[in-house]
C-alpha cells in the first residue's frame, strides 16, 4: 500500500478515493461506485473530482480521476466498505494531520506570505527584546552586585589605592592576615552579606591548586564606604 497523501480542496483536508481503496485493500472503481451510491442516497455530500498521477504496470505515469473525500465522509465510506479498517483510517488521519502541521509553500504567493509572517514575528521579537532590555540590564547589575566585585575595583571607585584598602581592612580585622587565608574576610562579615569568596583552580608544578578571591557585595560597598568615611579616610583623600 502506498503512503497516503493529504490533499487540500478549498482549504479543507481531504483524502482521495484511490488512497481509500489502497487503505481498505479494494479496487478503486468499486470504491468510487460506493461513494457515488452513498452520495445518491444523501448519506454523504457528493465530493469534488481531482486528478492524480499514478504509475502503470510499465512504470509510466498515468492521470487518474479521483474523488476528494473530507474526513467525516471518509469514515462513512470506509464503514460502508470494510468496517474492520476503521481503526487504520483513524491512525492514517492522525499521521496526515501531524504531517500537515508544517507545510512547505507551494506557490510564490504562499512563500511571500510565509516570509512576511516570519518577518513580522521577528520584528515583534526584536521589539520585545528592546522593551525588556532596561529590566534585563537592571537584573544583571543586581546579580553582579550580589555576586560581588574585586576590592581593587571598589578602591578605585572611591578614589583609594587597592593596597591602602587592604591594609585598612586587615588593621580593622575585617580581612585575615597571614597564612593560606590571607586577605580573606572573616566569616562574620561574610554572614552579614558584605563579602563573598570566589573559588577557582589553577595548575602549578603539575598540581591542581585552589585560589580564593575576596569580593565585596553591593551591600558591603555601602557598609565599607560609610566605615571609611567614619574613619576619616575618604574625607582625608577628598580634601
Amino acid at each position: 500500500m502506498t503512503e497516503l497523501t493529504l490533499i487540500a480542496a478549498n482549504a479543507q483536508p481531504t483524502m482521495s478515493s484511490r488512497e481509500i481503496a489502497e487503505l481498505v485493500e479494494s479496487r478503486h472503481d468499486k470504491v468510487k461506485q460506493s461513494i457515488e451510491r452513498l452520495a445518491d442516497r444523501g448519506v454523504i455530500v457528493r465530493p469534488p473530482m481531482g486528478d492524480e498521477q499514478k504509475p502503470d504496470a510499465m512504470g509510466r505515469m498515468r492521470t487518474e480521476s479521483v474523488y476528494l473525500i473530507n474526513k467525516r465522509d471518509s469514515y462513512v465510506v470506509v464503514a460502508q466498505l470494510s468496517p474492520e479498517f476503521t481503526a487504520r483510517l483513524v491512525d492514517r488521519w492522525q499521521e496526515l494531520e501531524a504531517q500537515s502541521a508544517f507545510r512547505i509553500p507551494q506557490t510564490l504567493p504562499e512563500a511571500l506570505r510565509l516570509a512576511a509572517e516570519q518577518a513580522e514575528q521577528l520584528e515583534q521579537q526584536r521589539a520585545l527584546i528592546e522593551q525588556q532590555k532596561p529590566a534585563v540590564d537592571f537584573a544583571k547589575r543586581i546579580a553582579s552586585a550580589e555576586k560581588g566585585v574585586h576590592l581593587g575595583n571598589f578602591a578605585k571607585s572611591v578614589g583609594l589605592g587597592p593596597r591602602k584598602v587592604f591594609d585598612i581592612l586587615r588593621e580593622q580585622r575585617v580581612l585575615m592576615t597571614g597564612g593560606a587565608r590571607h586577605n580573606l574576610p572573616y566569616q562574620e562579615f561574610v554572614d552579614r552579606g558584605y563579602f563573598t569568596v570566589r573559588q577557582s583552580t589553577y595548575e602549578a608544578n603539575s598540581e591542581i591548586r585552589i585560589n580564593h578571591t575576596p569580593l565585596i557585595t553591593g551591600k558591603g560597598e555601602q557598609w565599607l564606604t560609610n566605615r571609611l568615611i567614619s574613619a576619616g579616610v575618604l574625607k582625608a583623600v577628598a580634601s
